[in-house]
């Protein structure tokens, strides 16, 4: 088998031209095409509001720099990247961390409900690997408890929750385009909202809170996105359908070839959602497989077939977190952290990459 890394990077003529134009052009911070990346992808998101900045994590950060107050709490579920947790510490306010649904993987609202006070200020479900959190829940959960909502949609490019967009839905979606993600344009990100107050904090504080030339109405940073980076993204947009498609494609059939293999086990897709695969992931357990996770990813990698660990500990497991607020048991968590292995479905990976990885798993199992 040819060699299937776990991600794909490659860029096409038409991002190569679109980069060269702008090099040409002079134009290298964010300007005219940033301006238009933010149009399209609000438009395909179905978003009010877009905002191009640095990264993914930048965006976070921003969402929560537009609302904490210091001290104000924020539910996360605690397997995640760090990243959704960290810039909540970095805005003033206190994440605090949620066990998870084994099933799926995402923030478990029970266990969520659990820890709600008087604190707390905001939820943030993660749309882990592109599928999606049950959003009817979550709404319902956050205005029971008056909470904002930053949906974490750094991996669900192209996700959908009963046919529409995970960015449509909530105070803030909160984008990465990371090289490793459903689109790349290098390091970006975008931060989308409906609330026109949040949207004038968006917009401002990406650039030093600066509301006319050399006037600083609030506090801020320098988050911007190149036109660099927008020119890639606006390529990108245009494949995001077709790759989506082909990850859904390769999904399925990774799903029934793997289905039925004992000691492994598939995450649940959220009913009434359709996921973006940002990753396919599964769950070994060594005593029934009769292969530890980190053996079954050993022997793959033998055979020329990438993999990955998302996540190999929770963030309450973090040291800094564990520093910060102490040392806490997330059982659930632990456990999927413990089996999670991330095989290639990316969409470079053929129909038939896709059947022979799955016969690659089954057969190295014992």
């Amino acid at each position: 088998m040819k060699r299937i890394e776990i991600a794909n990077t490659s860029v096409t003529e038409a991002e190569i031209e679109s980069v060269v134009r702008v090099l040409r052009s002079g134009m290298l911070r964010q300007g005219p095409q940033c301006e238009a990346f933010e149009r399209e992808f609000g438009k395909k998101v179905g978003a009010k509001f877009c905002f191009s900045n640095a990264n993914g994590t930048a965006a976070l950060h921003l969402a929560y720099m537009a609302f904490l107050k210091p001290g104000d709490e924020v539910l996360v579920p605690a397997f995640t990247f760090i990243a959704t947790g960290s810039t909540v510490t970095i805005a003033g306010g206190k994440p605090v961390f949620c066990d998870i649904d084994p099933a799926t993987g995402l923030l478990d609202l029970e266990d969520a409900a659990r820890r709600v006070t008087p604190k707390t200020r905001a939820i943030v479900p993660v749309h882990l690997f592109g599928n999606v959190c049950d959003i009817d829940r979550v709404k319902a959960f956050a205005a029971k408890h008056k909470l904002v909502t930053v949906w974490d949609a750094a991996q669900a490019h192209g996700a959908t929750w009963h046919g529409t967009d995970v960015g449509a839905f909530g105070d803030f979606a909160c984008y990465s385009f990371y090289p490793t993600k459903n689109m790349f344009v290098g390091e970006g990100g975008i931060a989308t909202t409906d609330n026109p107050e949040y949207a004038d904090k968006l917009k401002f504080m990406r650039s030093h809170g600066q509301t006319g030339r050399y006037v600083h109405t609030m506090l801020g940073l320098n988050y911007r996105m190149t036109d660099v980076e927008a020119a890639i993204g606006r390529e990108q947009l245009k494949l995001l359908d077709q790759r989506i498609g082909i990850r859904r494609r390769n999904a399925g059939l990774l799903s029934e070839g793997l289905s039925g293999v004992t000691g492994i086990r598939l995450l649940r897709v959220t009913p009434g959602a359709e996921s973006a695969w940002h990753q396919y992931c599964i769950v070994v357990d060594e005593k029934t497989f009769g292969c530890s996770r980190d053996a079954l990813a050993e022997k793959l990698n033998a055979r020329g077939i990438g993999t990955g660990i998302h996540y190999p500990r929770g963030l309450h497991q973090q040291p800094v977190f564990e520093d910060l607020y102490g040392k806490q048991r997330l059982p659930n968590t632990e456990a999927l952290a413990q089996g999670i292995l991330a095989i290639p479905v990316h969409h470079a990976v053929t129909a038939d990459d896709a059947r022979a990885i799955a016969t690659a798993v089954r057969e190295c199992g014992g």
